[in-house]
């Protein structure tokens, strides 16, 4: 396994924990989007969460070759970067990322019924924790599209309290990415978070809030969710339609030039305003 530098999600959500903010954790597929995530975090001085799921982790190569890339990205940051696994949905890919050298996995087992969820949650966690490395959970589910993930309105439930609390006694995860009322991918419906069932996640738990599906959601709705205990917001869809729209500005003003140059650089640039943006806001800078 590699050595390198990341460290468990669990000790940078206590750093967002002490300042009442909450950590952005973006997707990347790439050595360009790593190495963008962790320059907007150098420069704001704010710990940052570098997370991919199996479909980036296939584009990147494999598990060795993910953690290679996001520790070229990264050995020289000088805040806390953690390396984390998203939305895994098998103990052979969760248990791939620990031994390849992730500092953090999620289990999503929020798809079957709620015992299995537990059994196979409360497994990823005993053999994440004796390594160290934190294991996020997930209870309800979001509407959208996440990797392989599909999941369609009918299908979408929010978050029971009660269950909430449940779930983390019995599992022992260090993080619940919870429903409110986000979406996964692009929104097909006006975004309007649940902040009253939220503060009753809040009180019946006692780990990291997670919010998954931050993108295209409204600031002022993520940042009274951070307020209220949201620590880590997921952030995806916004890096690639930024990314995407400097692709196309490249083209229609230079053309395409056969250049990485003149098409990564721009896109990597665009990348990069959008972490920055969202990690301002996540901390609540702005």
């Amino acid at each position: 396994m590699l050595k390198t530098n990341f460290v468990p999600m669990k000790e940078a959500l206590k750093i967002a924990d002490e300042r009442g903010i909450a950590l952005g954790a973006f997707e990347f597929w790439s050595f360009e989007v790593a190495r963008a995530v962790v320059e907007a975090a150098q420069e704001l001085d704010v710990p940052v969460i570098l997370q991919c799921g199996m479909l980036e982790i296939g584009r990147m190569g494999g598990m060795e070759e993910t953690v290679q890339t996001a520790y070229m990205a990264s050995k020289d940051a000088a805040v806390p970067v953690v390396l984390h696994l998203d939305h895994a949905t098998t103990y052979e890919d969760c248990n791939r990322a620990i031994n390849a050298g992730f500092s953090s996995v999620m289990i999503d087992a929020s798809a079957l019924p709620y015992e299995e969820n537990v059994a196979l949650t409360r497994k990823v966690a005993r053999r994440a924790h004796p390594f160290g490395v934190t294991v996020e959970g997930e209870l309800g589910r979001l509407v959208g599209e996440e990797g392989d993930i599909i999941v369609k309105g009918p299908e979408a439930a929010q978050t029971d309290p009660e269950e909430a609390r449940k779930f983390v006694l019995e599992t022992q995860v260090d993080a619940l990415a919870v429903s409110i009322g986000t979406a996964h991918g692009q929104y097909t419906f006006e975004p309007k978070l649940n902040i009253e069932r939220l503060r009753n996640i809040r009180k019946a738990v006692d780990r990291p809030i997670v919010l998954h599906g931050g993108s295209g959601t409204p600031m002022e709705q993520v940042q009274e969710a951070i307020r209220q205990g949201i620590r880590k917001v997921n952030i995806c869809t916004d890096i690639q339609v930024a990314m995407g729209e400097a692709y196309v500005k490249t083209v229609q003003s230079e053309g395409f030039r056969y250049s990485c140059q003149n098409l990564w650089g721009p896109a990597e640039a665009a990348a990069k305003e959008v972490v920055k943006s969202k990690i301002r806001s996540f901390a609540l800078m702005d």
